[in-house]
C-alpha cells in the first residue's frame, strides 16, 4: 500500500536516502516504495523527477505497470544495499566495477539529449533533457543517484546508524567524521536516555 508518512532524507547522499526508503521510524517497518503509488510519492519527495513527468506517467501507465516498476526499484535497492554493506568502511577500488554491472545496464537505458533553452536572465543556454517514454524510465534518476554514491562518496565514511534496531545508513560528511546517529533528535536522544538509565542503575547498585 502507498505510504503517506514523510520519507526520510538524512543520509547526505540521495542514493543512500534511496536505501533508507524502507525503515522503522517508530515501531512498525515502513516501505515507501511498496507499490507504484509509493514509488511515485517517494520520487516526488526526493525531487528526482519533474512533477509534470510524474503526473503524465501515472496517468498513462497501464494497470499494474507502476507496481511492476516498484518491484524493480525494490530489487535494485536491496542489490545496492548488499553492495554498500560489502564495501563500506574502506575506499572503493576499481575492482568493484565488475560488481556494478546491474547499475551499468540500467544507466545504459537512459534517453537524454541536449536542447537549447532560455535562462531566467534571458540568455540562451544548453541543457540536458530526458525522454520519459515509460514508467520504467523512473528508475533512471535512481540509478544516477546510486552511481553518484559510487563515484563521489568515500566508502570509508559510509556508516550505519548506531541506534538500537535502526537500519538507516548515511554518508558522514562531518569535519571530524564522528557522526554516529541517523538523527540526534531520534536515535541520538534515545542513546542518551539509555546511557542515563544505565548510569542510574549502576549507581543504585
Amino acid at each position: 500500500m502507498a505510504v503517506d508518512l514523510r520519507a526520510l532524507f538524512i543520509a547526505d547522499a540521495p542514493g543512500l536516502d534511496f536505501l533508507n526508503s524502507i525503515a522503522t521510524p517508530q515501531d512498525v517497518p515502513v516501505d515507501w516504495i511498496a507499490d507504484g503509488a509509493g514509488l511515485v510519492g517517494w520520487l516526488r519527495q526526493a525531487g528526482m523527477v519533474p512533477e509534470q513527468q510524474l503526473v503524465e506517467l501515472s496517468e498513462n501507465a497501464m494497470p499494474g505497470e507502476l507496481d511492476r516498476v516498484a518491484d524493480q526499484a525494490r530489487d535494485l535497492r536491496e542489490w545496492f544495499r548488499d553492495f554498500v554493506q560489502a564495501h563500506r568502511g574502506a575506499p572503493l577500488g576499481a575492482g568493484a566495477l565488475g560488481e556494478l554491472a546491474p547499475l551499468t545496464l540500467l544507466l545504459e537505458r537512459d534517453e537524454t539529449y541536449q536542447r537549447l533553452t532560455v535562462r531566467d536572465d534571458g540568455r540562451l543556454a544548453l541543457e540536458t533533457a530526458r525522454r520519459w517514454r515509460s514508467p520504467e524510465s523512473l528508475l533512471i534518476p535512481i540509478g544516477e543517484a546510486l552511481a553518484r554514491v559510487v563515484v563521489e562518496e568515500d566508502f570509508t565514511h559510509v556508516k550505519p546508524c548506531e541506534g538500537h534496531a535502526c537500519t538507516l545508513i548515511f554518508a558522514d560528511h562531518t569535519r571530524s567524521r564522528a557522526r554516529r546517529w541517523c538523527s540526534m533528535g531520534v536515535c541520538g536522544n534515545r542513546a542518551k536516555v539509555a546511557a542515563h538509565r544505565d548510569r542510574q542503575r549502576a549507581h543504585r547498585h
